[in-house]
């Protein structure tokens, strides 16, 4: 569907209006106010990322592996949660409780809407990735920043997308390295890492998890157009 289909299918305002946005470069899931992810419906504006296909991978990939791998409920935090759309499908799926973390107080508003839009269970903190957390955890799932400060990207992204959702320091691997440096005090003796990441960033991630977490299982797996996009840490326990 082009844009503009989708604008005269889903926009509710006036069209003309809406196509004038559309010309100026502004994302058309924003002119809309709403985007489709996993079968439920999230609001997105401009302090959130508009969730991808890719992150529906990284969702679904994760249900899979929660469902083969644990036995009963489990404990899941989302570190860097934006728009929410990561936490609260995870808590609709699997039928449980997630906590949230986000370090943008105005994405945390827009997740907290869409938690009562979905009829979800998240529990919502204001912080950067692990600091607000005291409690333990089976999984920890994150779409972090993982953009390089010199990486070129598509010009409607970066002129509309939030700056703080999208780059990060260390080649795009700061918050990577953050999480697995000081996520033992977060996780239980059994637990799973899910990442989505850069198709270059799969080999270093990887080395941070053997050298923050030992004796670790890592697999790196490719997205639907057969590029590295996710890490996935199990515990050998």
């Amino acid at each position: 569907m082009s844009d503009i289909e989708y604008l005269k299918k889903y926009y509710e305002g006036n069209i003309d209006d809406a196509l004038k946005m559309l010309d100026e470069g502004i994302p058309v899931q924003y002119i809309v106010g709403n985007v489709d992810f996993y079968g439920y419906n999230f609001l997105v504006n401009k302090n959130v990322l508009i969730p991808r296909f890719e992150t529906e991978e990284l969702v679904d990939r994760t249900i899979k592996y929660v469902q083969k791998y644990f036995d009963g409920s489990v404990r899941i935090v989302d570190l860097g949660c934006g728009s929410g759309c990561i936490s609260i499908t995870l808590s609709k799926e699997l039928g449980v409780s997630v906590d949230a973390v986000d370090i943008s107080l105005d994405a945390l508003e827009v997740a907290r809407e869409n938690c009562i839009k979905n009829n979800a269970s998240v529990k919502f903190y204001l912080g950067n990735m692990l600091e607000p957390l005291h409690d333990e955890y089976d999984v920890i799932i994150s779409n972090p920043p993982y953009i390089s400060y010199d990486e070129e990207i598509d010009e409607i992204v970066k002129k509309n997308e939030p700056s703080l959702a999208l780059y990060a320091d260390n080649d795009g691997l700061y918050f990577y390295e953050e999480i697995l440096k000081n996520c033992k005090r977060c996780l239980n003796d059994k637990f799973l890492i899910a990442f989505e990441i850069g198709y270059t960033q799969g080999e270093r991630i990887k080395e941070f998890a053997f050298k923050y977490l030992g004796d670790v299982s890592v697999s790196v797996e490719k997205d639907l157009s057969n590029r590295d996009r996710f890490v996935f840490i199990f515990s050998d326990k």
